[in-house]
């Protein structure tokens, strides 16, 4: 029987077209980790990966702060990994096995979430890579508990278990426990509270930053006028422009290696969280490849 060719929309980041999506070209991979067994407020971020991928459709290729097109970077979408919900420890392996995948091949690594578990294994294997590595840790929360509901590996702890291996700087931190307090003071984590009192906060948390930078994103950090689509939503968060400004600053003075975007639950805001979503991820993708200095 004769085949018949009809257009067809490809269901990767940004609808991208075979030769802008293939992994031996593309100067980015995103991994989808639909996992949020760890959630403890209002769960759905498992639902997040595929929301962002289908929103990115919608997302025009051309940057016009960067004055680029971000598809002819070419970025490569995997399968998402399917969850281990019965082990959140085996989870995060099973992450930190993916990334470590692709970052032998010295692409640029972003983990799509789920719940912010998902970092623990993706900065792990960064870490493995760059020994010297820093974690730029962006989230409402300060993630920092020992254990949480009965697990050291959940989205209650993932900067601690990043921390147990790697200097992490957190930024937009504007409730935490009293535990995580004295951790932070104990063990001289820099913190930028939010709303920042410090008129040259940017600065200062560059300062902190070894030259390889993971990027790990909470989308909590954002505030719930913006980004209501969340698990824990926390009134008084950062802006758009205070986020995106942050971010464009590091990939100009650091070499950021990889990145998650995590915690969006659709179900549980407008449809334009989603999108919101997906505009970091390309944002993400477009400062690291496109703004990175010479090494």
């Amino acid at each position: 029987m004769p085949t018949i060719s009809v257009p067809s929309t490809p269901t990767n980041f940004l609808a991208l077209p075979p030769e802008q999506a293939a992994l031996d070209s593309a100067a980015a991979v995103l991994i989808p980790v639909p996992i949020d067994s760890t959630t403890s407020f209002r769960s759905g971020a498992r639902y997040g990966p595929a929301a962002i991928i289908a929103a990115s459709a919608a997302l025009e290729d051309y940057d016009l702060e960067l004055g680029i097109d971000v598809a002819e970077l070419g970025i490569h979408t995997t399968p998402p990994l399917e969850p281990h919900v019965g082990d959140p420890q085996a989870m995060a392996r099973r992450v930190q096995a993916a990334v470590s995948h692709y970052a032998a091949m010295d692409k640029l690594t972003g983990v799509i979430g789920g719940d912010h578990s998902a970092a623990i294994g993706s900065a792990l294997a960064w870490h493995e890579r760059h020994p010297d590595l820093s974690i730029l840790y962006i989230d409402a929360h300060a993630d920092l508990r020992d254990e949480y509901q009965g697990t050291a590996w959940g989205h209650g702890s993932a900067a601690r278990r990043i921390a147990d291996h790697c200097p992490v700087t957190l930024v937009g931190v504007r409730t935490l426990a009293i535990e995580e307090r004295d951790y932070i003071q104990a063990a001289g984590i820099p913190t930028c509270y939010w709303p920042s009192t410090d008129s040259d906060y940017v600065h200062n948390i560059i300062a902190t930053l070894t030259p390889q930078v993971y990027v790990s994103v909470d989308l909590d950090a954002l505030d719930p006028s913006e980004m209501a689509a969340v698990g824990t939503p926390e009134p008084g968060g950062m802006r758009w422009p205070d986020l995106t400004a942050l971010l464009r600053r590091v990939a100009e003075q650091r070499q950021i290696v990889g990145f998650d975007v995590c915690e969006l639950a659709p179900n549980e805001g407008p449809p334009a969280n989603a999108y919101t979503a997906a505009k970091l991820v390309q944002k993400l993708i477009a400062y690291s490849c496109h703004l990175a200095p010479a090494q």
